[in-house]
């Protein structure tokens, strides 16, 4: 093996490091110093995937994952947070709408404890995460007010959300969302009448959303949704209740495709997934898929009591699942059940406060990260 020794190289114009072409070994007991720059310096043409940089604006290194997805930061994960799995749930129906954000540890079973609140008193919002950051897009204030914003926290600092108007394409409520860290894909919802828009933005940066596509199907209100690293996916919803899935794969726009079928037809489902397994529950029903596969989905277990306006949530081992109203009570019960097994879910805690209305549930530790 040959080995060169030098203290600096540039390429040819020196002004820039060299292209390394083939395998190449740093080995050092300092440091190595990768390119850098502001975010407005981020190179787009002739990228190869998987360069790297440092960003000066974010303070963080970041790589590049292609034209549709772009510039990615690397994000530490807090080890005090069950390997960065927290579990937000935010806003709902009490019987009055509340702006109350609630948080859980998902590796400890105990009862939610208050993480602050949301700007705006609002219900029926979507919900999805990065490891660091918490979103909330659309839903609608009492009496029937569509929105357009959303709302965000960093998931490890409690205190009350950050509002961003004017992000989705469409104002609407019961919309749901899946991510896969950089990505915030939205779909479905009703503004009253159903809508089958998917709406994407960046979540670094919390731009106004663009069109990725079409949801396929006959129904698209308050669908569970669900991801791996690749693909998201959405099962059930209304009007009518169905019970079929489609999915995306999140770096490529375009309309959904069919996955498959639940074992149940609900109105009000949601979901909740590790990399692998993705979960699905209306009603008492809980099915599972195989993400990374098509079909139908296969039974789980169930829940102890029937669920209306469920909202769920996953960390790599566990999902939990809010179970919302339990005909006609509003209720504060949390389940959980282990992803990679299946069985009758187990109680988990209590929420701060019994709600409905899609409290919308999120987790920097699902199977999109």
């Amino acid at each position: 093996m040959s080995k060169i020794n030098v203290r600096s190289f540039s390429n040819e114009n020196e002004d820039g490091a060299p292209d390394l072409v083939g395998i190449t070994t740093f080995s050092a007991t300092s440091y190595f110093v990768p390119t850098r720059g502001t975010t407005d310096q981020r190179p787009s043409d002739h990228v190869e995937v998987g360069s790297l940089r440092y960003n000066y604006d974010t303070k963080n290194l970041e790589f590049y994952r292609g034209k549709t997805i772009g510039w990615a930061s690397f994000e530490l994960i807090d080890p005090d947070l069950d390997g960065g799995t927290r579990a937000l749930f935010g806003g709902g129906y009490t019987p009055s709408t509340t702006n109350v954000v609630d948080f859980i540890t998902m590796s400890s079973l105990g009862d939610a404890q208050d993480f602050g609140d949301m700007s705006d008193i609002n219900m029926s919002k979507g919900s999805t995460a990065s490891r660091t950051r918490a979103i909330w897009a659309g839903g609608n204030s009492e009496p029937a007010s569509n929105v357009d914003k959303i709302h965000h926290v960093t998931i490890t600092s409690k205190g009350d959300t950050t509002e961003v108007t004017g992000i989705l394409t469409v104002a609407r409520r019961s919309t749901t969302g899946v991510s896969d860290g950089s990505r915030a894909i939205f779909a479905g919802g009703r503004t009253p009448t159903t809508q089958n828009v998917i709406d994407y933005f960046n979540i670094a940066s919390l731009g106004a959303a663009n069109d990725f596509g079409d949801i396929s199907r006959a129904s698209s209100v308050s669908m569970g949704a669900l991801q791996s690293s690749t693909r998201g996916c959405w099962g059930g919803g209304y009007t009518p209740s169905i019970n079929s899935i489609s999915y995306i794969t999140m770096s490529t726009l375009g309309n959904s495709a069919d996955f498959g079928d639940l074992l149940f037809a609900s109105g009000q489902t949601t979901g909740a997934s590790n990399s692998v397994r993705g979960l699905y529950n209306g009603d008492t029903d809980i099915n599972y898929i195989t993400i990374a596969t098509t079909g139908n989905a296969q039974d789980f277990g169930d829940l102890s009591a029937n669920s209306a306006y469920p909202t769920g949530a996953a960390s790599p081992t566990r999902a939990v699942f809010h179970i919302g109203s339990a005909h006609p009570s509003v209720v504060n019960t949390i389940e959980y059940v282990q992803i990679m097994s299946t069985g009758n879910a187990l109680d988990f805690g209590d929420l701060t406060q019994g709600r409905q209305m899609r409290s919308g549930a999120c987790s920097n530790g699902h199977g999109g990260l």
